[in-house]
């Protein structure tokens, strides 16, 4: 039933939610979007950080956290963000949603403003790993190029990501909720594959028209910051700040992305 349901007639998948605030007037409502091998839970630390007087609503991805997992999924942006909106459109949100995303989350949440536009109000963009076609021969040695055949590597090899998240995890170069485990190693590779490195989120960033705001780290391995800089020339509607952070919304980067939250509604 759940095949048919969703593979062949379509129907998205609704996802696992985690209301953080829930005021009875909200001010403004925020979604927020992990990223790859996370869950909602990767947004804790930010949650004591924000006004209270707004409502805060984590997703666990389709395939991540406590959300299905099915394994004929392609794991797309555009699956995600169909579920996504299925999600919200079943929570019965009235106000146009304020939608934070990382990494993955980030992409996705382009794919949401693309597709149901007048719907968004605002993108904050964490840490987007926006990269360019890399078909083209002098191409080959650009970091686009590099990262993906990265990507690539990676997945060959998903036993060896299994046993590496939890070193991952020690060293601190990745929030304590990122879990790659037997259970959605599956769809870790398949994310990988289907929304990074075969992604258009540069291109349809490029062409957006509410107002979105991109953080990113400058030491920061996976994001590319000239891809970045120059999506904010190409459109006026993008501002892009650069801070001393890594790649994962952890330590000072989370009080960064409290202000860009408090900002919205202050």
């Amino acid at each position: 039933m759940d095949t048919a349901l969703h593979k062949w007639l379509k129907i998205p998948y609704t996802l696992h939610v985690t209301e953080f605030i829930s005021p009875k007037k909200p001010k403004a409502t925020f979604i927020l979007l992990h990223g790859i091998g996370n869950s909602a839970k990767a947004w804790e630390g930010l949650i004591p950080l924000l006004p209270k007087n707004v409502r805060v609503i984590g997703i666990d991805l389709l395939g991540f956290g406590k959300s299905p997992r099915p394994i004929w999924a392609k794991y797309n942006a555009r699956t995600q963000a169909r579920s996504v909106s299925a999600t919200l459109l079943k929570l019965g949100i009235i106000q146009p949603p304020i939608i934070v995303g990382h990494s993955l989350g980030a992409l996705v949440a382009v794919e949401i403003a693309k597709r149901y536009r007048f719907r968004i109000k605002k993108l904050i963009l964490c840490s987007p790993p926006f990269y360019k076609p890399t078909e083209e021969k002098r191409q080959l040695l650009q970091r686009d190029a590099i990262l993906k055949d990265l990507y690539r590597r990676m997945q060959k090899y998903p036993q060896t990501l299994e046993s590496l998240s939890p070193l991952i995890v020690k060293l601190n170069l990745a929030s304590k909720a990122l879990d790659i485990n037997a259970g959605n190693v599956r769809s870790y590779v398949a994310a990988l594959e289907s929304s990074i490195v075969n992604q258009t989120s540069l291109e349809d960033a490029a062409k957006l028209k509410l107002p979105i705001t991109i953080l990113y780290g400058v030491l920061d391995p996976v994001v590319i910051g000239s891809n970045i800089r120059l999506l904010a020339k190409q459109n006026e509607n993008i501002v892009e700040k650069k801070i001393t952070t890594g790649h994962e919304v952890v330590g000072r980067y989370v009080k960064f992305v409290a202000n860009e939250i408090s900002a919205v509604v202050n």
